[in-house]
């Protein structure tokens, strides 16, 4: 055999050449003339707040000053109805007259607020925070339904149909609405940013669980930021954009670790037994706390119609940003190794699909276009050796926050949801013992919507996990 026998047929090397062409030529993706950008659905990374408003939201007009003092009234007089015991005569007393004052509310038209953006939100958060006050203070509720004032039900759906917006307490009210500047004359900057304006305990718990929160969305403007930019290449196959991408796609991944890094921290700041009996109660919606209990909306549509969970961090834009741009496949619609298990299977796989529709309409409409992407990054890395490496890296650091976030939910709701530690004379231990009820009959414990925690938080993980792109 001679040296030259060694080598491939000149019809082979031509043949090659036409094929890598001809793949180069369908994967450029060249931008197709003027494309949307994040501030044509109200996603502010120019001004650096990202999913935040780029300002924070005024007070109500006086037209709608009965909602603005009932919030300040409940905040000071309003506890939990599962923490009042009969000894608490003025609490009782005070909690009714509060209540019966909300119904004798008329209905006030939104028709004031000229369709404001700013004063929408407002309303929004306002109402929701009355919904949950009105429903969670009710004393010796273990069963049955909440009738919701159509004082504040009527005009909480008509907000909610205009925001596009589920017509409850969402992370959006509690988190990327929920937040003041220290000084009005500096910049909107973390340092600069009050958060947990409005609060239904009144802890610094309650307010450091926001804090840690937003500080997430904050970090998550240079994710918005760096998925811009990757859309905004000419193409994705020269090498100089496979060597832009492979440091975007590192820059992401450090982002990543920094929120993790944050989320940890959480731990310092909110005691889990202050957050498990004080404050995440009120976040619970219709029909999805220890109680079971729903709630009618007065005058409204059939409450099985209507998306009333309440807030969580499923909700949060921004994560919903990180998966769609891997292609995390949630509702395992994909054949991808390995296979999910048998648990993947039994959890809730339309969770993270049904939390959009608690976010702001214009965020959902943001997630639609990422999703519907000309150059989805999981395909570019499975047809472009050089690019593998540092998406493989960003999946793997996404499922390490996971990681820990399942720690964390172990640490302040399993655990927690576990204890039996609570004495007969402790405000909340009726609420105990429902807790110890609800887990005989369902054996586990559930999320702020009513989900089975454990199940869920792995099969996300397991999720993330498969988008690896395999060798």
């Amino acid at each position: 055999m001679f040296p030259i026998d060694l080598l491939p047929s000149p019809f082979y090397l031509v043949d090659n050449c036409i094929s890598v062409l001809k793949s180069v030529q369908l994967s450029r993706k060249e931008a197709p003339g003027p494309q949307p950008t994040p501030a044509d659905f109200d996603v502010n990374i120019q001004t650096g707040t990202g999913f935040l408003p780029d300002k924070p939201i005024p007070r109500l007009p006086k037209a709608y000053s009965s909602w603005e003092d009932a919030l300040t009234r409940a905040q000071e007089v309003l506890i939990l109805g599962v923490n009042i015991t009969e000894e608490d005569i003025q609490i009782r007393a005070d909690g009714e007259l509060w209540r019966s004052q909300i119904r004798s509310l008329p209905v006030l038209s939104i028709n004031g607020l000229n369709g404001d953006k700013q004063l929408l939100r407002r309303a929004h958060k306002v109402l929701a925070f009355l919904v949950h006050f009105y429903a969670h203070s009710i004393p010796d509720q273990t069963d049955g339904s909440v009738l919701i004032p159509r004082s504040l039900a009527t005009p909480l759906l008509e907000v909610s149909a205009i925001l596009r917006i589920a017509p409850v307490l969402t992370f959006a009210d509690t988190v990327l609405w929920n937040w003041d500047l220290i000084n009005p004359e500096l910049p909107v900057t973390l340092e600069n940013i009050n958060f947990g304006v409005e609060l239904f305990s009144g802890t610094e718990d309650e307010r450091n669980f926001w804090f840690g929160n937003a500080r997430v969305e904050l970090l998550g403007v240079e994710i918005l930021q760096i998925i811009n930019e990757y859309h905004n290449l000419p193409n994705v196959t020269d090498f100089a954009s496979i060597c832009k991408i492979n440091r975007l796609m590192a820059r992401l991944a450090g982002i990543v670790r920094r929120i993790e890094e944050s989320m940890n921290a959480m731990r310092e700041l909110v005691d889990p037994s202050t957050f498990y009996w004080q404050v995440r109660p009120w976040f619970n919606g219709s029909a999805t706390g220890p109680s079971g209990i729903s709630w009618i909306y007065e005058d409204g549509p059939d409450a099985s119609t209507l998306d009333l969970s309440g807030p969580s961090a499923g909700q949060s834009s921004i994560m919903h940003t990180l998966d769609i741009f891997v292609d995390v496949d949630f509702k395992l619609q994909q054949r991808r190794y390995p296979a999910p298990s048998a648990a993947n299977k039994r959890s809730d796989v339309g969770f993270m699909e049904r939390m959009r529709r608690y976010m702001p309409g214009e965020h959902r409409d943001y997630l639609s276009y990422l999703a519907n992407s000309s150059r989805p990054v999981r395909g570019l890395a499975q047809n472009t050796p050089a690019v593998k490496e540092s998406y493989n890296a960003l999946v793997s650091a996404l499922k390490k926050l996971r990681d820990s976030h399942m720690r964390i939910a172990c640490l302040y709701i399993v655990s927690m949801s576990r204890s039996t530690t609570i004495p007969p004379g402790c405000p909340v231990f009726a609420m105990m013992r429902r807790m110890e009820r609800q887990q005989n009959q369902e054996g586990h414990s559930t999320g702020t919507g009513g989900n089975e925690l454990s199940l869920l938080l792995k099969s996300n993980r397991d999720a993330t996990a498969r988008a690896v792109v395999k060798s």
